[in-house]
């Protein structure tokens, strides 16, 4: 039994290694960095614990983007309104595109390597599922009439790591995020369909 857990300290340690090691590669050089040997070898891994782990450099990314968004999805689910429960839908969708915002704010090089990795299938990613449901079901609520299936991915399309880069200033450090929110207000306000 101590073996055991043994065994399970070393897998957590070894997780956040790895996961430290791909942010840090991320931050010192971008996405074109970040390779399963270069991974290993900062976390101080073998690469065949760095593949039973994750898989693949797409698992990785869709593991490091799940981990930088984890207090976003808690808040949702059962946070304080407006992000969590229990606000208006129109207000509960604007506060979580400011913290969607926010996360794609500090982290465009991830979102690109995120984008890269999963690029075959990048509506599939747990996180994505997750967003593009909850932006969905807001949506439907707030504007039945509207097609909120299409309009959630459209939202969401948006957070782009080249383009977050682009649109983040030292100057405006929040424009991304302010460009986003007056795009969902349009459509939250704009006249019903007929």
């Amino acid at each position: 039994m101590a073996e055991q857990r043994h065994e399970r300290a070393n897998a957590v340690r070894n997780r956040r290694a790895v996961l430290q090691a791909a942010e840090r590669l991320l931050e010192e050089g971008g996405d074109e960095r970040v390779s399963l040997d270069r991974v290993a070898a900062l976390a101080g891994v073998g690469k065949g614990t760095v593949f039973r782990r994750f898989g693949s450099r797409a698992g990785l990314m869709q593991a490091l983007l799940e981990e930088r968004s984890l207090a976003l999805r808690e808040a949702v689910a059962q946070g304080p309104p407006p992000l969590g429960p229990g606000a208006p839908p129109g207000e509960r969708l604007l506060a979580f595109l400011d913290g969607l915002g926010g996360i794609a704010e500090h982290n465009a090089a991830l979102l690109t390597a995120h984008e890269q990795a999963c690029a075959d299938d990048k509506q599939a990613d747990p996180s994505y599922m997750f967003w593009h449901r909850h932006i969905r079901d807001l949506l439907a609520e707030a504007r039945p009439d509207l097609d909120t299936e299409f309009l959630a991915h459209a939202l969401l399309s948006v957070f782009d790591g080249n383009l977050v880069r682009r649109m983040t200033r030292a100057d405006d450090p929040r424009r991304f995020t302010a460009s986003v929110r007056d795009m969902a207000v349009a459509l939250l306000t704009s006249s019903p369909r007929t």
